[in-house]
């Protein structure tokens, strides 16, 4: 009896199929957002005439003869990053009021129309010298909008007079190619709230080897909130389609994505303000604070960007200094060691054995995510009296992957890889155990708050109508929320047109979205204070109706 052979042609079908299993054509981060992800920490400086006003927000009420940091150390700042193992430095080089702290002739609200080195000073080119000499990477913010052309927060850059938008238009792209090709390169560019503006060609020019947050060229991804803090799980694909809206977060984050855009998570250094006062100082941080901000951002997978304010001296203040570097230390205290590792390892099971039956509570994980975000679940096991017993359960991975777990002593681990997309690919695997341990709490990306009752409507007349929200005091921190409209019985509704304002100005189309009855807010800008928030909802009935109007946080701490 003959037994059968594959033929060449099928052999050669059959290692292709295996080869893409194990090879699959996954998103993947481009080298730059590589490098950028393989910082882990980032600090966030915010300077700027507000800081001297003791607001958040420039109102232009301090004038430009008493702004003058005398003492500012672009050098301290540096100093000040390293010590808690920050590789860049992003730089509100001007924020939502317009002033410019590098020399431009695009405005007269600048650095060179104040004191500061006797109107020659350029905070921008100290800084990117001083982060050349500390070996850290430079990044800037340069904000969109200008109150000095009335384009306001979340505006994007449009202004409120359209007469006045193309030449906003030329002044803008001037301050960006400035700021991008005068100063070195710089790794990370922000645009806070999206941008209007075209401005592709100077980014092609000046920022091919930049990461983008928000905007239309975007390849990074607020989480949606300022918290410091994500959800889990923590993917770093998204749909394509919503990364181009340039407003794309967490919430979006999809396992099955086909573009790849990491998150930044950000949070202040003071509860909840970006720059400095007397009186903001007292709302400091703690160090426990800070570590729980860690595990649930670097430990998630993401960057964790971590603000920083100078104050009217132009130095980052000492107790502030003294907070970095204790937390830089606790960070090395805990995860400087392991007691046991192992690198690049491939396939679904993975033990690591350790010198000796040790206590241990912590596992590190992480993926070699050049090739992909593989893993979609998996499981540690620790060896306990002959037996495999599970300690904890997860579902992403990416960069890192921070569990912990009561303490159990043990000779061996052991990874279980349960899904996956190819074969996974451990970068690495380490074990550790952590005194003096405070668990932070878990939060879940389904961990919607509880609808709110916010209004009634009731129209009598079959034409579409407006409807008007004031969500003042339901939004007062940066997030994502949903208005969701709830008709009477046999009414018929249809969501026309929605607009949002901040303080009776336009904001942005993308920051709203609707899906059947929902409206979906997303609010990037306008991050503290009281500001009036509306809505105006235009409304389509079929038939006289009413009905009530619900209201709730999507995705906030």
């Amino acid at each position: 009896m003959m037994r059968k052979t594959l033929s060449g042609f099928t052999l050669i079908c059959m290692l292709l199929f295996l080869a893409a299993c194990s090879n699959p054509e996954l998103p993947k981060p481009s080298p730059v957002q590589y490098e950028w992800h393989e910082q882990e920490r980032i600090m966030f400086v915010c300077l700027d005439p507000c800081t001297w006003q003791g607001r958040e927000y420039d109102d232009h009420s301090m004038p430009l003869e008493r702004i003058n940091p005398k003492a500012l150390d672009t050098d301290q700042w540096c100093r000040t990053a390293q010590l808690w193992g920050a590789k860049e430095i992003l730089f509100v080089a001007k924020h939502t009021g317009g002033f410019c702290w590098w020399q431009t002739e695009t405005t007269d609200y600048g650095i060179r129309n104040t004191p500061y080195r006797n109107g020659r000073g350029d905070v921008l080119r100290e800084l990117s010298e001083s982060c050349e000499k500390f070996g850290l990477n430079l990044g800037i913010y340069v904000y969109p909008g200008d109150e000095t052309w009335g384009a306001g927060i979340g505006s994007g850059g449009r202004t409120r007079d359209p007469s006045k938008q193309e030449e906003y238009n030329k002044i803008f792209r001037q301050q960006l190619r400035e700021t991008l090709s005068n100063y070195g390169q710089a790794l990370e560019v922000w645009f806070d709230g999206s941008c209007i503006i075209d401005i592709s060609d100077i980014l092609e020019e000046h920022a091919r080897n930049t990461v983008v947050l928000q905007g239309p060229h975007a390849s990074l991804r607020w989480p949606g909130t300022e918290s410091g803090r994500l959800f889990y799980p923590a993917w770093n694909t998204v749909k394509n389609e919503d990364l181009l809206t340039g407003i794309s977060t967490q919430i979006h984050g999809d396992p099955d994505g086909d573009a790849w855009a990491p998150l930044e998570t950000n949070t202040t250094l003071y509860d909840h303000y970006w720059f400095w006062s007397p009186q903001k100082e007292e709302k400091r941080k703690s160090l426990d604070h800070l570590m729980e901000c860690y595990y649930m951002s670097v430990g998630y997978g993401s960057v964790f960007l971590l603000n920083s304010t100078p104050d009217t001296n132009g130095l980052i203040p000492e107790e502030d200094v003294a907070l970095y570097e204790a937390f830089g230390k606790e960070i090395e205290r805990r995860f400087g060691s392991p007691l046991a590792g192992v690198d690049n390892q491939k396939g679904s099971t993975i033990t690591l054995a350790l010198p000796e039956s040790q206590r241990i509570n912590h596992v590190v994980l992480m993926e070699d995510y050049r090739e992909g975000q593989r893993i979609r679940e998996y499981a540690i096991e620790v060896l306990i009296d002959g037996e495999w017993e599970e300690q904890c359960r997860g579902q992403s991975v990416g960069r890192k992957k921070i569990d912990y777990f009561p303490g159990v002593e043990t000779s061996k681990i052991r990874l279980k890889v349960l899904r996956s997309v190819g074969k996974p690919k451990i970068r690495n695997l380490s074990v550790y155990y952590v005194d003096n341990f405070t668990p932070p709490q878990k939060q879940s990306i389904r961990a919607w708050s509880a609808w709110q009752k916010l209004a009634t409507w009731d129209q009598s007349d079959t034409d579409a109508g407006n409807i008007k929200l004031d969500l003042t005091g339901k939004i007062n921190l940066p997030g994502q929320y949903t208005v969701e409209l709830i008709p009477a019985e046999n009414a018929i509704i249809g969501i026309g047109e929605v607009k949002m304002f901040y303080d009776g100005n336009l904001t942005l189309d993308e920051f709203t979205s609707v899906s059947g009855n929902s409206i979906n807010i997303n609010r990037t800008a306008q991050v503290t204070g009281k500001s009036r928030i509306t809505l105006e909802i235009s409304l389509d009935c079929e038939n006289p109706c009413s009905g009530e109007i619900n209201f709730r946080p999507a995705l906030i701490y």
